[in-house]
């Protein structure tokens, strides 16, 4: 009887006393454990995740499945949990824990991810010397006459041998590949004597097949160096200030972590003391260290590289930026594109027709044309021969390989880049949008508040307008409390001490400084009391503005605050306008403060106070039926709903909601705007490099199977042409990693 996963779990439950329950959640790919006590977190971690692999398969598949006698199994929507025997009390004591998922990746061509392209290039070289000593001993003539088939036996054996592994675990599936017709023709070349053509066969196809492998693991290889950047222990610092060294599944929420220059953050958070910079370039690919000082934001897998910092964990290791890099890299690398699935349903067929159609025209040779079935000579080639060479040139190896290498490439070089592309769909349908909708908060804009001025009436009383509000701010958490304070402490404003500090719901705040009432809040504040007639005659701000009101003991006074817009904004949006894109600003802002930086940034198009659900709408309209694709720039909960409505939905990375980033296509690391125009750069790049893939593989299929249908190609020039156009087609998509793409606008 077959073990189901709940029996499984509760063995790996037995084998370790000290976990309580174990939490799954497929479809977040998160697992917790629930510990008591101490325990090995690499031993720990290691038979969890060999668990996991074991059960994944019927977890995704819906197994069900009963709790085993004495555990308790509980359900939370995709979420379950099963829980050894204990007592009630034992749950109070328990400590969660929580661990990667393990990731596979099905990506393949014909050959694992893991499997060394320098084996494969070994087989090839084999293959290729050992033919050539066949071929040189045959045509001197020397040594004995069973030498040169040995060697030329031998160059077959090793040329063919990986391909050999591939068809037959296909064979036993039931389904023919490319390797199966390489096979097949080096074989039918051996049958009627043409040895020579065979190795030189299945010397370029093994070559070719280690060129997709080095192709493909040089793009990984770009994925692997985020992967290395995460660190294994972290530094905790307790209350007393002494230090110890956990292993990064122990640190917890708001854990204080001590970092030396050259080390790596091990998690998300904030910056206590000290003063350092940050190597960031792991992430966004920015080489200039990031400085960083109390309440800077500090980012897994970055490299501290000045001072000593002491910081405190916002974000558990397992969720941390990089691991957020990570985990949607790996989806994105299982997701694959439109035409690379056509791709892949077409290559079954095609097989098969290649192999109908090489029957096909072997009788028409042979029984219409009267050419000898099998031996033929140099000037007439058999009807088999002329076969054989049909099925090469015909052959789809490039084709297969034109679209998953170049969109594979993509996905690795925007994720060194800070662009990460969850699927090959996205790099596809990002070149082909010719409207871009933009969010204004925290995506034009940087959503924090900043200080623009400070007015007093009569004037002349700024600074005492700056220090009440700096007083009173300071007790507050609001966001207009946080940049004013903030403001002032950088303008070294004196601290005045505030008594009877009280606030009113919905207005504002009061207290005594200096012995005076003063008060701070809305203009609303002043004109419900005495100041009401002086409060009508006073000025309206610009309508990009917000206004905190000052009063003071003599004099009124305001504070002018505004969200700060993106330096980067306006060139990109230049740019995105120059490459034929038009700008579209979707915001829920007030018409005349959207208008405003609208105007600042050059948008073509402001559409304001509109709802979730108007924005939706507007997305809808902006794809005139479907005749334009349409991408939408977001990063708030609010903006989820445009996102999915959008052809192509990107997501600000740092600061973006969960909402925002589950629905994102293309996720821009760190808030960086100008990432947006990179990544419409390199979707481009990505399309013209499948389009001249797609040209160089069916063109050389077309010419070369005409001209074997017309008797003018033998088989060697068939099998250079074949292999040559699949080695020039991963050459091409390499390209894609070695171009640069474009920081700035």
């Amino acid at each position: 009887m077959q073990t189901t996963w709940t029996e499984t779990l509760a063995e790996f439950l037995r084998e370790e006393p000290h976990i309580g329950a174990v939490r799954l959640d497929p479809a977040a790919r998160r697992v917790r454990v629930a510990t008591i006590g101490q325990v090995d977190g690499e031993a720990l971690r290691a038979r969890l995740l060999e668990t996991l692999a074991a059960i994944e398969a019927e977890l995704e598949g819906g197994g069900a499945g009963d709790a085993p006698a004495g555990f308790t199994l509980t359900r939370e929507g995709d979420v379950v949990q099963l829980s050894a025997p204990s007592c009630e009390t034992a749950p109070k004591l328990w400590r969660w824990k929580e661990y990667e998922w393990p990731e596979t990746d099905d990506l393949d061509h014909g050959h694992d991810h893991d499997e060394n392209w320098r084996e494969l290039a070994a087989y090839a070289v084999a293959c290729g010397v050992l033919g050539l000593a066949g071929w040189g001993v045959k045509t001197a003539g020397v040594g004995p006459a069973w030498l040169g088939p040995t060697l030329g036996g031998a160059a077959l054996v090793a040329g063919g041998w990986d391909a050999a592994k591939d068809s037959w675990e296909n064979l036993r599936k039931a389904k023919l590949d490319i390797h199966f017709l390489m096979l097949a023709v080096a074989v039918g070349a051996t049958f009627i004597g043409a040895w020579s053509e065979a190795v030189l066969l299945l010397f370029l196809f093994s070559a070719s097949g280690a060129m997709e492998a080095y192709a493909d693991e040089r793009t990984h290889r770009e994925v692997d160096a985020l992967l290395k950047a995460a660190p294994k222990q972290a530094t905790l610092v307790d209350r007393d200030g002494r230090e110890k060294i956990v292993a990064i599944e122990e640190v917890g929420i708001g854990d204080l972590v001590r970092v030396r220059p050259g080390e790596a953050f091990c998690a998300d958070g904030v910056v206590e003391s000290g003063e350092s910079g940050a190597d960031e370039s792991a992430l966004t690919g920015e080489s200039m260290p990031v400085e960083k000082s109390r309440g800077d934001q500090v980012f897994s897998g970055t490299i501290n590289v000045g001072g000593t910092l002491d910081w405190r964990v916002a974000r558990l290791p397992s969720e941390s930026t990089l691991q957020k890099i990570i985990r949607l890299i790996h989806g994105a690398q299982r997701l694959r594109a439109p035409s690379q699935r056509f791709t892949d349903k077409f290559g079954t067929g095609y097989t098969w027709l290649v192999l109908g159609v090489c029957t096909a025209m072997f009788l028409i040779w042979w029984l219409a044309l009267g050419l000898a079935p099998w031996r033929g000579t140099e000037e007439t080639p058999s009807a088999f021969y002329r076969a054989m060479t049909l099925l090469v040139v015909m052959s789809p190896c490039a084709l297969v390989l034109s679209i998953p290498s170049a969109i594979l490439a993509a996905i690795a070089r925007g994720a060194r880049q800070g662009v990460l592309f969850r699927g090959g769909a996205a790099v596809e349908k990002l070149a082909e949008v010719k409207v871009i909708a933009l969010d204004k908060t925290g995506t034009l804009t940087t959503g924090e508040l900043v200080v623009e001025a400070y007015e007093s009436f009569p004037p002349g009383r700024e600074v005492e307008v700056m220090e009440i509000a700096h007083a009173l701010e300071s007790r507050s958490e609001h966001p207009l409390a946080r940049a004013i304070v903030r403001d002032a402490r950088a303008r070294g404003v004196a601290e005045l001490d505030v008594d009877g500090f009280e606030s009113m719901t919905g207005q504002g705040v009061r207290g005594r400084v200096g012995g005076a009432s003063v008060m701070l809040g809305r203009r609303e504040l002043l004109e419900k009391g005495p100041l009401k007639g002086w409060a009508e005659r006073l000025p309206e701000s610009a309508p990009e503005f917000a206004e905190v009101w000052v009063v003071g003991p003599d004099f009124l006074g305001r504070v002018l605050l505004r969200d700060a817009i993106r330096r980067e904004s306006a060139p990109v949006l230049a740019a995105m306008r120059k490459e034929g894109i038009r700008t579209v600003m979707l915001t829920g802002d007030r018409r005349a403060t959207a208008e405003a930086v609208g105007a600042e940034l050059g948008v073509d198009e402001v559409r304001a106070g509109l709802s979730p659900a108007q924005k939706v709408g507007a997305i809808t309209s902006l794809k005139e039926g479907g005749a334009k694709r349409v991408a939408m720039v977001g990063d708030g909960v609010n903006d989820a709903p445009s996102l999915a409505a959008a052809d192509v939905a990107i997501a600000m990375g740092a600061r973006g909601s969960d909402a925002a980033l589950e629905q994102a296509e293309v996720v821009l690391m760190h808030d960086r705007i100008e990432n947006a125009l990179a990544a419409f750069e390199l979707s481009r790049r990505a399309r013209a490099i499948i389009r001249q893939n797609l040209t160089i593989s069916l063109g050389v299929v077309v010419v070369m199977a005409v001209a074997s249908v017309a008797g003018a190609v033998p088989l060697g020039l068939g099998v250079a042409a074949h292999e040559g156009s699949t080695v020039l087609v991963c050459l091409n998509s390499l390209r894609l990693l070695a171009g640069g793409i474009r920081r700035e606008a």
